[in-house]
């Protein structure tokens, strides 16, 4: 991996970027210290597809899958049957 200060990297992007793409990836410092790296494209797709969890994993995981809001039974009416709303229709209610 090849190492460039930021003040090159700026310069010298066009051949920061084709030393990423021919030879991998590219680390960029700030006052000496790493500070970003390039990588090609197809690398960061692979390694994005790998942090994701698959299916399998979810669904055996017991953590929370989502903060679902559910009221509380009992607070709110229920609906009327079919049959209730026929006959509220019909005037036989």
């Amino acid at each position: 991996m090849k190492i460039w200060p930021v003040q090159d990297a700026k310069v010298r992007f066009s051949e920061l970027l084709d030393g990423c793409l021919k030879e991998g990836p590219q680390l960029v410092t700030r006052r000496g210290l790493g500070a970003a790296v390039l990588v090609p494209l197809k690398d960061w797709q692979r390694l994005q597809r790998s942090t994701q969890p698959t299916l399998k994993e979810l669904l055996l995981t017991d953590d929370a899958r989502a903060d679902l809001h559910s009221p509380q039974r009992g607070r709110q009416r229920r609906r009327c049957g079919l049959t209730h709303v026929s006959q509220r229709l019909s005037g036989e209610y």
